[in-house]
């Protein structure tokens, strides 16, 4: 099996490094395709108006100048122009993509990509903050990673489905299960700013996102994640509203 790595912390990062180690115990066919800094919360940005340069660090390593994102474009019309990747494994992000997080999501968009251009794809996410670890517990992700794919695989999910896998902040051993959850909404809003006085006059922004629990309700991502569990949760790009739509469609086509 031929199997694509990703992220959006950079190719220097400690979750790559992890991911690495449980795509190993998938494939001997690993390969990795990054951006060359850290692009969280890039979404799924695509650098139309920049060039993108590749860079070749080692057999079957390579990042981009851009985002993850590009970098599965990249991979996929010129490092496997000839033979596609079988698996995209996204991450391991440092931080929880639950709720709305995952349309910030640079690890997220990097699997959606790898969905679109037809291959199965998976985002994996290691949450912090909720379980009081002074450090996030990478041996976590490496301890359940593997099988959990392995599981995945086995079973399959549809086409236009990406899955998005995080596990919570705890130990190996800690760790009480599997869930397979819906995304969750939080019931505050996360994003603020910081205003600041400029030195040469004026004022400039910082943007911050907060950490805090939400109440969530059982079967969400969120839910999952505060009670110890890994949250696996289908994700699709269709954003249609049904209910919306049909309302609509009853309320206006019919004039």
């Amino acid at each position: 099996m031929r199997i694509l790595l990703t992220n959006d912390d950079g190719i220097q990062a400690r979750g790559l490094e992890v991911l690495r180690n449980i795509a190993a115990e998938l494939s001997d066919d690993v390969w990795v395709c990054a951006p060359d800094t850290e692009q969280s919360a890039a979404s799924r940005g695509v650098s139309l108006h920049n060039p993108v340069r590749l860079r070749k660090h080692g057999e079957k390593l390579f990042s981009v100048t851009g985002t993850p994102t590009d970098s599965v474009i990249v991979a996929m019309k010129d490092i496997f122009k000839d033979k596609k990747p079988d698996l995209v494994l996204s991450g391991v992000n440092r931080g929880q993509n639950l709720a709305e997080d995952v349309t910030f999501s640079g690890t997220v968009a990097g699997a959606l990509q790898g969905m679109q251009m037809g291959v199965p794809s998976i985002a994996l996410s290691l949450a912090r903050g909720f379980q009081g670890a002074n450090s996030l517990p990478w041996e976590t992700a490496e301890a359940h990673g593997a099988k959990l794919i392995k599981d995945l695989i086995s079973k399959g999910w549809p086409e236009k489905v990406v899955l998005s896998v995080n596990f919570p902040d705890t130990s190996p051993e800690g760790v009480k299960g599997v869930q397979i959850t819906r995304q969750g909404h939080r019931d505050f809003q996360m994003s603020d700013v910081d205003k600041r006085a400029h030195p040469r006059g004026g004022h400039y922004y910082w943007l911050t996102y907060g950490a805090q629990k939400s109440n969530p309700p059982t079967g969400t991502d969120l839910r999952a994640i505060y009670d110890g569990y890994i949250s696996v949760t289908p994700l699709h790009a269709d954003l249609t509203h049904e209910d919306t739509l049909m309302f609509l469609k009853d309320n206006l086509e019919k004039r």
